[in-house]
């Protein structure tokens, strides 16, 4: 599998899809992942429906700091939780996890070129419809935050899954030192990009990949309202296990949700011990408004 070097997405080989034998079961849909603290004191409904965390609500983010209030929510989340979920479906979604104020905030970066390095427009490419932009260095601080408060936990889940899968890397427990990793291999450029779709466009199942050195996780984050800001513009997620047909999840997403999800590949128990199945994601037709969303990938391009 070859990685595209002008719009740096990898959308896999087509021969991989191969002639099914067996149709698998479709996977209950996972449950949303609450806060910790949530589960053990029960969660009070924010605007919009999604639970809020106590102590990290929008004025106590201002209070200390946007960036500094998002890494302790980041913290104290129900890490079992969305292990569990990843393990069990190869995505979890976190609710609420940045505010209104801040998705808008988040979605007005993409008119200011000066933050970024690049940007793509996917119908150059045959990628899809629609464009986005790389940030460069250094990150906006809201994102650099996110970043790094991710990273720690989804290492620890990243390293079970090589394991399981008998592959051979391992990832240091801190962001800066993967980086260092990424950077002496030539993967300099750094990753996280903001996409925006106006109507009639839709992003091709593909696999950030960028270079030799992945990390088998990466997030996004929806910064509009379906059904206010848009409609159509669905998150999706394809599965290929080996000898079956591809299985598709449809992920239901509201603004200032997050999603976790694989990048390539994730482990899954078989009758005969694990096995290795593959992933693609993409996003379905808008059909009406504007849809923007924060991508946070953890392994930066060559």
């Amino acid at each position: 599998m070859s990685n595209v070097n002008n719009g740096e997405l990898d959308f896999g080989d087509p021969q991989d899809e191969r002639k099914p034998r067996v149709v698998p079961p479709v996977a209950p849909a996972p449950r949303v992942v609450k806060p910790a603290a949530q589960a053990a004191v029960g969660a009070q409904a924010a605007p919009g429906g999604n639970a809020a965390l106590p102590g990290t609500s929008a004025a106590a983010r201002r209070a200390v700091g946007a960036a500094a209030g998002i890494a302790v929510h980041v913290a104290a989340l129900n890490w079992q939780g969305i292990a569990d979920e990843l393990n069990a479906h190869g995505y979890a979604i976190i609710p609420g996890l940045l505010t209104d104020d801040e998705c808008r905030d988040m979605a007005a970066h993409y008119a200011q070129p000066q933050l970024f390095r690049s940007r793509v427009v996917m119908s150059q490419h045959g990628f899809g419809s629609g464009e986005y932009q790389y940030f460069r260095y250094p990150l906006p601080s809201m994102i650099s935050a996110l970043r790094n408060a991710l990273y720690g936990p989804l290492a620890a889940i990243a390293n079970r899954w090589h394991e399981l899968m008998d592959l051979p890397d391992r990832f240091p427990a801190d962001h800066a030192d993967f980086l260092a990793r990424c950077h002496a291999a030539g993967q300099q450029r750094p990753t996280p990009l903001l996409l925006e779709y106006k109507a009639g466009d839709y992003n091709c199942l593909h696999q950030d990949l960028y270079g030799e050195h992945v990390f088998p996780l990466q997030a996004a984050v929806l910064l509009n309202q379906p059904g206010k800001d848009f409609e159509g513009g669905e998150f999706v997620l394809t599965e290929q296990r080996p000898r079956m047909q591809s299985r598709v999840e449809v992920v239901p997403l509201k603004r200032g949700d997050m999603v976790i999800f694989a990048v390539n590949h994730r482990p899954v128990q078989g009758t005969r011990g694990i096995y290795r199945v593959n992933l693609r994601h993409g996003v379905s037709r808008l059909r009406s408004g504007s849809r923007h969303t924060l991508g946070i990938i953890f392994h930066d391009a060559n």
